[in-house]
């Protein structure tokens, strides 16, 4: 292969033909991945002086791919996280580029030998309950906006849906019956079924009755009835908590974003005694693994463990059996 030509060519193969047609990757993905390439070769441009279009595999060797990820964090601010996940699309073309090209074997070894950098492991945040609401009571109800987005945030806490679940949600994807639920099109293509309270249920009824006129099947459609962006959803989010705030001054100390709400229903779902799978389930997680965070972050549970346990210093605690045939059993 023609290593001058051999960047460009097999960056479009990754995208047009790896991704797409031998791995099916989901879209979200694929839009992740391209960000990635973008900031990379505008970096690389920039330090080296050549036009992505004429760069060779070599000149995105390790130490160039090392000062990209220096570059994201000390100039572009991103967290540890963002870094390692701009790394892992790296790594994906590399080992593509490894595959296709024998000629590529030795620059692609010493990039996926960049090691992922290690990060804090920060206890999850979430919402009171009485800040939840006030959240949700914020939408001015009197006004189409103000009912979409009262709609919309209520769909968001009942399902604990991701962000781009909810902007994709259509009409059809919520089935009205003797139980109301929800057909959410998940990460990596899962999709999972989550039941509606009663009241969201009504809500979205009314919701989409005075929607029906709109083109789009889009649930919560945007004021020329397209789907609502990631950024508009998070400006809904952020005048609800501005209005909220009146009411629950402790949203100031806060920073409530669209995975937070999320997070909200995971663990008020965990404190009223969902068990963990269940909310696995519900939160469409891979693994169980994933759902503990909200184990770790449940101050309430570890209370109710240590009032089981004997304080330091004191006398131990008799067993008192909490049933009456027990207490028979334990007379004879």
């Amino acid at each position: 292969m023609n290593q001058h030509a051999s960047l460009a060519t097999l960056l479009q193969s990754f995208f047009t033909e790896h991704l797409v047609s031998h791995k099916g990757t989901s879209p979200h993905t694929v839009d992740a991945y391209r960000d990635t390439f973008r900031l990379l070769l505008t970096h690389s441009r920039d330090a080296r002086r050549i036009q992505p279009c004429d760069m060779c595999l070599d000149q995105l060797d390790a130490r160039a791919i090392l000062d990209f990820l220096d570059h994201l964090e000390q100039v572009r601010k991103c967290s540890v996280r963002s870094r390692n996940a701009r790394l892992a699309a790296i790594r994906a073309f590399f080992r593509y580029a490894a595959m296709k090209d024998p000629e590529a074997v030795a620059a692609a070894t010493r990039v996926l030998a960049i090691p992922v950098k290690r990060t804090d492991h920060r206890l999850v945040g979430y919402l009171t309950r009485e800040e939840m609401v006030a959240i949700l009571e914020a939408p001015n109800r009197t006004q189409w906006m103000g009912r979409r987005d009262h709609a919309l945030l209520l769909t968001f806490y009942n399902t604990g849906a991701r962000l781009s679940e909810i902007t994709g949600l259509t009409r059809d994807d919520v089935r009205f019956g003797t139980t109301t639920f929800v057909h959410l099109h998940g990460k990596g293509r899962k999709e999972r079924e989550v039941p509606l309270w009663r009241n969201t249920a009504r809500i979205l009824k009314g919701w989409f009755a005075e929607i029906q006129h709109v083109p789009s099947e889009i649930a919560f459609p945007s004021s020329r009835g397209g789907r609502l962006s990631a950024d508009g959803v998070s400006y809904i989010l952020r005048q609800a908590v501005t209005t909220a705030i009146a009411k629950c001054p402790s949203l100031t100390t806060k920073r409530v974003t669209p995975h937070l709400l999320r997070h909200t229903t995971a663990m008020h779902l965990l404190q009223s005694g969902v068990d963990i799978s269940v909310i696995a389930l519900w939160l469409g997680h891979e693994s169980i693994q994933t759902t503990h965070i909200y184990v770790e972050a449940d101050l309430a549970a570890k209370e109710r463990a240590l009032d089981k346990l004997t304080p330091a210093g004191g006398p131990p605690r008799r067993f008192r059996p909490s049933d009456s045939l027990l207490a028979f059993l334990s007379s004879l």
